[in-house]
């Protein structure tokens, strides 16, 4: 434990002149005074004070750190080291000019590693949560082969494209659900809150109220008694989902498969599959990592348990000799267009050049969906909320209509 927290990295405040001898100020990252005064020399900073950078009286928010965060550095890497600027200053730059504090920090920390003599792949190998395993082999591939710019440009393009997708994956999961928690919430706002006023004013007529409308004040009565059953109920739901989300891989299964059978739902996440498929083996492929290997990292990338098993199948196959399209075929799970452009990349030896062109279409197709179910529910959400709320004020109406017929 006393071993971890010396090698944690501190913020130190300093101050000092630079090589034209000009006063000048600033923070570094680093594991002890000694080490930053060292990395301030190097820098050509003459230092005349430094002290640990206060903790704020209050702390301070903790900033998560989201994959559109890495996949903005991979792109602006990428572009520094193109330009000619050294590795070690294009993580200072990146690092320093970063408004996340957990960003700057975990790129100094990367820097520092880097500093200390470990490659690149290395150093991000020590941050599994943030940079996975296709992340990493794809830059120690760059450096093996000193093309790391034009890796990590594909890398980057590669992120860019895969949260770009995903982004629109949620946007057509979360509109239904929307949907369903919108019309909810009005629904018991009137039942709990409307209805029992309409209620109070019924009790005066003297007359026996229309069934319509008694189902509705028995249904506001029941939910002003037991609104807590339904709160700790919907509570429960998305606990145990969350639990056996995370623990269950027969729970995955069987969800990733009914997700897939929903009409409109289902095409677009099938569609999404295997643009990512096609995307991760077409940047793993253009890097020159074996075919065998790949897949077991397209595996991962899929985003849905069912073409990943039927990718890690695809690969058992694969190291047997067989060849990649009569692979795919065999899962039952790509159109025939993408098993057709496969064929025609493994003849022309271009096959990462076709999986772009499959990728590229799938995820056009991808956005086209998105945007119909979009256009789709918003005359669903008009018309459930519609009818909910329409029906409410109808049953609460309708004594008053009935009393004026009796009177005319």
């Amino acid at each position: 434990m006393a071993e971890a927290k010396a090698t944690e990295q501190v913020d130190f405040i300093w101050d000092g002149k630079d090589k034209n001898g000009m006063r000048t100020k600033g923070e570094i990252a680093a594991k002890s005074e000694t080490v930053a005064r060292s990395d301030l020399r190097q820098m050509g900073i003459r230092v005349i004070s430094i002290k640990k950078k206060p903790k704020p009286l209050f702390g301070v928010k903790v900033q998560k750190i989201t994959p559109g965060d890495i996949a903005i550095f991979s792109r602006q890497l990428a572009t520094m080291l193109e330009a000619g600027v050294p590795l070690v200053q294009s993580f200072d730059i990146i690092g320093k000019g970063h408004e996340n504090a957990s960003m700057q920090h975990l790129l100094l920390s990367i820097k520092a590693d880097i500093e200390g003599g470990s490659t690149l792949a290395e150093a991000l190998k020590k941050n599994p949560v943030y940079f996975d395993e296709l992340f990493c082999n794809l830059v120690e591939a760059g450096e093996h082969a000193g093309v790391l710019e034009t890796l990590l440009d594909k890398i980057a393009t590669y992120k860019e494209k895969t949260e770009s997708l995903k982004k629109k994956i949620k946007k057509a999961l979360t509109y239904p659900i929307a949907v369903l928690v919108v019309a909810f919430v009005v629904t018991a706002i009137l039942l709990i809150f409307v209805v029992p006023v309409f209620e109070e004013l019924f009790q005066g007529f003297g007359a026996d109220l229309p069934a319509f409308t008694r189902m509705v004040i028995d249904l506001s009565e029941w939910m002003q008694a037991w609104w807590w059953v339904i709160v700790a109920a919907v509570f429960g739901c998305v606990y145990t989902f969350g639990y056996f989300k995370k623990r269950s891989r027969k729970f995955n299964h069987a969800l990733d498969r009914t997700l897939l059978k929903i009409p409109v739902v289902g095409l677009i996440l099938n569609k999404s599959a295997v643009a990512r498929f096609a995307r991760t083996l077409s940047t793993m492929s253009a890097a020159g990592v074996p075919l065998v290997e790949a897949l077991e990292s397209v595996a991962g990338s899929c985003g849905n348990i069912i073409y990943a098993d039927a990718v890690l199948k695809m690969r058992e196959e694969v190291s047997t000799g067989q060849r990649l399209q009569y692979a795919m075929q065999q899962t039952a799970l790509f159109p025939h267009m993408v098993v057709q452009m496969v064929a025609i990349g493994e003849e022309s030896g271009s096959i990462d050049t076709m999986l772009t062109k499959v990728a590229d279409f799938f995820e056009e197709e991808v956005d086209n969906l998105v945007d119909n179910l979009s256009s789709l529910m918003e005359p669903i959400i008009m018309s459930v909320l519609g009818v909910l709320v329409g029906g409410l004020i109808v049953a609460m109406y309708l004594p008053i209509f009935k009393m004026g017929a009796a009177v005319g």
